[in-house]
């Protein structure tokens, strides 16, 4: 790749290209650059770049195939979007509170939910939904809890899970979660997590089950793993990892599985685990060629995971980028 990051984000694009945008530096500055990757030809090209450099963002595919970029180090109450024909970014409506370490999940009536992260306040309650139609935002409903580095998954019935994330100063993590019902706009708590846990994984199986693993609790990193049902509003326990990690990346295979590859543990890994959930238990495939932190993972179509960019065990930003194991086997 043209440049080296870590917590950039990466989108696959209708076109099968996969778009990675922003990130920060071996320095933490944010960055605006963006690049992408074809599979027909295995390369990299640069594309246009962010209007605004920023990390800590979030990157949604919307129904159009353009692409939202919001909030972020950089200038957290802008958004931009992306446009694949044409190669480049343009501005649209600014959030109505400027926030980092939010989530982003796309509803199914094409509107964008953003909610929590931090502000200039500490962590906020706050949620705003995008209209791509109009370009611009409206707030929605208060979060139960105010949190920031927590997880949110578009479940079946088209309602959003948040689970997890931790408080303004970082010192306690969140073992609650809550639902966000898009035809009310309102939240209402659900079950809670075993452990509090910010900063972990979380996939959405074909079961229905949600997937959260790893991150970090109070009493420090985790390889526990739980499951929640949507049906019950209840969490149960699941196979852990082989190790405690977080800063790692979760990828849902066709046959049902998840990879997680990479993130730190006492240290940057390598490590490459795929999580069977007939069985609930997990089993190491490899390692990658070089230990990541903070890296992009996506599935693309030709049934391989790009893993791209991260933190190397040095604490210095990577340029390189690999093909994982293809999904299936």
């Amino acid at each position: 790749m043209a440049v080296a990051r870590d917590s950039g984000k990466a989108v696959l694009l209708r076109n099968g290209r996969v778009l990675v945008a922003g990130g920060r530096d071996s320095n933490s500055s944010p960055l605006a650059s963006a690049e992408l990757y074809d599979p027909a030809t295995s390369t990299w090209a640069a594309t246009g770049s962010l209007a605004t450099a920023r990390y800590s963002h979030t990157a949604t595919l919307l129904p159009n195939g353009k692409v939202l970029v919001a909030g972020g180090v950089g200038d957290p109450a802008s958004a931009e979007v992306y446009d694949p024909a044409t190669g480049t970014w343009s501005a649209t409506g600014r959030l109505e509170e400027a926030r980092t370490a939010h989530t982003a999940t796309l509803l199914a009536d094409g509107k964008v939910l953003v909610a929590g992260g931090f502000g200039g306040s500490g962590v906020l309650a706050s949620a705003e939904l995008y209209d791509p139609v109009t370009g611009t935002w409206t707030t929605t409903a208060q979060l139960v809890r105010g949190r920031a580095n927590h997880v949110a998954t578009l479940l079946p019935d088209g309602k959003v899970l948040v689970a997890g994330g931790n408080n303004a100063a970082g010192t306690n993590t969140f073992a609650d979660a809550e639902i966000y019902d898009p035809a009310s706009g309102t939240w209402s708590a659900t079950g809670r997590l075993a452990e509090g846990r910010t900063r972990p994984s979380a996939t959405l199986l074909l079961n229905g089950l949600v997937l959260v693993a790893g991150g970090q609790g109070d009493q420090g990193t985790l390889a526990s793993s739980e499951l929640y049902d949507p049906a019950s509003g209840t969490w149960s326990p699941t196979g852990a990892l082989p190790i405690a990690i977080w800063g790692h990346t979760a990828t849902l295979l066709p046959n049902g599985g998840v990879l997680v590859t990479g993130g730190i543990s006492t240290v940057i890994v390598a490590n490459v685990e795929i999580y069977n959930p007939n069985k609930g238990t997990w089993s190491s495939t490899g390692n990658l060629t070089t230990p990541r932190f903070l890296p992009t993972a996506t599935l693309i179509r030709n049934g391989k995971v790009l893993v791209a960019n991260g933190t190397d065990m040095f604490g210095i930003t990577l340029a390189s980028a690999e093909l994982g194991v293809r999904a299936g086997q």
